[in-house]
């Protein structure tokens, strides 16, 4: 691989752990998208050395340009029940993004994910149930649980070797940690972690990212 094009990567790389850190200080939305969007950035120049023909590094840019918008309205809701509920369909929209990429990679390890549901679902039903006052919300936090599960579930089958399975099945588990914090603070007024919700949910973007660089960059070294 041309060693001008591993410098840009890993100044991108280098920079979306910045944008994070310094959303973390200041909290300004340009900083809170840069995992993602920095991300995304990364993913489309390595797309671009396969001439753009790499449909499942087009899931994983939609990912994570989704779950910019979905930051956008959690960020901006203010107590509204709606943006809420907006923020949880973008997220959900980047969970199929994720969903997509393992599937074209692999498949659904089947009782993983039958087990994970069963824990979140018993979970949701005698822990964050009873917190759930809107009908609308309670259905969406309802479906994006099972494509939180079946997200996990499916990074958990993907095919490939070493780091770069192995960091996006971290990436897809801190995205499920993250979005658990945030249940337990919204439906059950437990914000003992609430510290931990952005960082993991920044480092989630992080490590999915060097997963797919480091499947690019052992796949050139190959050649």
């Amino acid at each position: 691989m041309n060693p001008k094009f591993r410098t840009v990567i890993y100044f991108l790389l280098a920079l979306q752990v910045v944008a994070s850190l310094l959303a973390l200080s200041n909290g300004e939305f340009l900083f809170k998208s840069g995992s993602a969007g920095i991300g995304a950035l990364i993913l489309l120049l390595l797309s671009s050395k396969k001439g753009f023909s790499t449909p499942d590094l087009w899931m994983l840019i939609g990912a994570f340009a989704f779950s910019i918008v979905g930051d956008y309205f959690l960020s901006t809701r203010d107590g509204d029940t709606m943006r809420f509920v907006y923020g949880i369909f973008f997220f959900f929209l980047a969970h199929i993004g994720y969903l997509s990429y393992s599937l074209y990679q692999g498949k659904i390890f089947w009782r993983f994910t039958a087990l994970l549901c069963g824990a979140y679902l018993i979970f949701f039903f005698t822990s964050l149930y009873p917190g759930i006052a809107d009908s609308v919300l309670m259905w969406a936090a309802l479906a994006y649980l099972f494509v939180s599960c079946f997200s996990l579930g499916a990074a958990r089958g993907i095919r490939f070797k070493g780091w770069a399975k192995w960091l996006y099945v971290a990436g897809i588990v801190l995205i499920l940690f993250s979005d658990t914090l945030i249940a337990l603070a919204e439906f059950m007024k437990y914000n003992q972690w609430d510290f931990l919700v952005l960082p993991t949910y920044y480092l989630a973007h992080i490590v999915i990212t060097w997963s797919v660089w480091q499947r690019f960059r052992f796949s050139e070294d190959a050649v």
